[in-house]
């Protein structure tokens, strides 16, 4: 199996799932500007959308989008969701949202047509922020373990300590928590990042 990833990007957090997972897999980097991988292939190829994750299965079939590959990871290693009833519901709800509210708000924060919309999407970015930061239920989204939906959270404030997006204490402290844990580590040094 293969994940197709960007340094940084929004796959980190596949990328540090599939660690924490305990799942065996390759990484294929994937120049976002030139649209080719690490080893020469056109990424246009691999994902025509054009852009990470991308995971590749052993017998070719592909899987894109953070929430799907996310919600995969969880299904291979159930510890990654939320337990409960409704569990796996939970789980996605928090997964569209981030998607939905979070990270597309960060496209107008890296690439705003307007200083008026940069500061609107960070406006929008921090309320978002708020809100999970109010209703967190323990030391990670959905209580005292690790999700899936946390390593999409933390990715999503590594971009907000980049662009410098205001963070409610409470998640300052879960970035910490997050930062140490083995997964994000490994995966901050497969990616190079500090």
């Amino acid at each position: 199996m293969k994940l197709y990833y960007a340094p940084g990007a929004c796959s980190l957090a596949d990328h540090i799932a599939m660690h924490e997972a305990g799942l065996d897999f390759d990484r294929v980097k994937v120049d976002l500007k030139t649209k080719v991988t690490e080893d020469g292939k056109p990424f246009g190829d691999i994902n025509p959308k054009g852009y990470v994750p991308v995971i590749e299965f052993d017998d070719g079939r592909r899987l894109t989008e953070n929430i799907a590959i996310l919600s995969w990871v969880a299904q291979k290693a159930p510890s990654l969701a939320p337990s409960g009833d409704d569990g796996s519901m939970r789980l996605l709800e928090m997964l569209a949202f981030i998607s939905t509210e979070i990270h597309k708000q960060f496209g107008r924060v890296f690439r705003p047509t307007s200083d008026d919309e940069a500061k609107a999407a960070r406006e929008k970015i921090g309320q978002r922020f708020a809100l999970l930061a109010k209703t967190m239920r323990g030391d990670y989204l959905f209580g005292d373990q690790a999700s899936v939906a946390d390593a999409y959270l933390f990715t999503m404030l590594t971009w907000a300590r980049k662009m410098n997006v205001d963070v409610p204490a409470e998640l300052q402290s879960f970035y910490t928590r997050m930062r140490e844990r083995p997964a994000v580590k490994l995966a901050f040094e497969h990616e190079g990042l500090e």
